[in-house]
């Protein structure tokens, strides 16, 4: 008696009713259904599409938010900065102010010739302290008049002078910066009465008689 052993080309059992043909399909459904679902028809969820644009729009006013508060953060860094620069201004301007009838002290004991010894070296001292700090001193004779730094205690006439001149510096001014802490007191000359028309014909009779004089008949 001998054995069947079951070949290569023995067919699987297929149950009743159904073909191998059939086994195929069945097959490739359940790969489908395990796998990649089917592609729709394109179409996004109008729900997920609103909610995408309520987060983006969150985002854009929240980004804005930022940016405003960030600009006022920077206003406020440079209003404080100037608002110290200014107070240290005026601090210093008041500690300088107080400061020059020394120094007005020291510059009449220079003209009179009595800054020496001990005395001419604590002066020097404190005029550079006074320098460091940003004080400087204007005010010289023969410059023009200007009201706005000049302060006249002494008024003249002067036929050498074409206009309102410090003919005498009485105190210096002083400035810190472009601020005037005191103008200076001087003295001022103005053209003598009549002096620029004199000044006028005789530059004309020059003119006429450089040019052969008036014309002759």
């Amino acid at each position: 008696m001998t054995e069947e052993t079951p070949g290569f080309d023995e067919k699987p059992d297929v149950p009743s009713g159904a073909t191998p043909d059939d086994a195929e399909p069945k097959a490739a459904t359940s790969q489908n259904s395990e796998g990649t679902a089917p592609a729709g028809d394109g179409h996004a969820d109008p729900g997920l599409v609103a909610q995408l644009d309520q987060v983006r729009t969150a985002l854009g006013e929240r980004t804005a938010d930022l940016q405003r508060l960030q600009a006022e953060y920077q206003n406020y860094r440079r209003r404080v900065e100037r608002d110290r620069i200014t107070v240290k201004e005026i601090a210093v301007a008041n500690l300088l102010t107080e400061l020059l009838p020394v120094l007005d002290d020291i510059g009449r004991a220079r003209e009179h010739g009595e800054l020496v010894g001990g005395f001419k070296s604590v002066a020097e001292s404190l005029e550079t302290v006074a320098a460091k700090m940003g004080l400087q001193q204007f005010g010289k004779e023969g410059e023009p008049f200007d009201p706005t730094i000049h302060e006249a205690l002494m008024h003249s006439y002067a036929p050498d002078v074409t206009e309102t001149t410090c003919v005498a510096i009485l105190q210096p001014g002083y400035r810190i910066g472009e601020r005037t802490i005191r103008p200076a007191r001087v003295a001022v000359a103005e053209p003598q009465p009549g002096a620029q028309t004199v000044k006028e014909e005789s530059a004309e009779a020059a003119d006429d008689k450089e040019s052969g004089g008036p014309d002759e008949g």
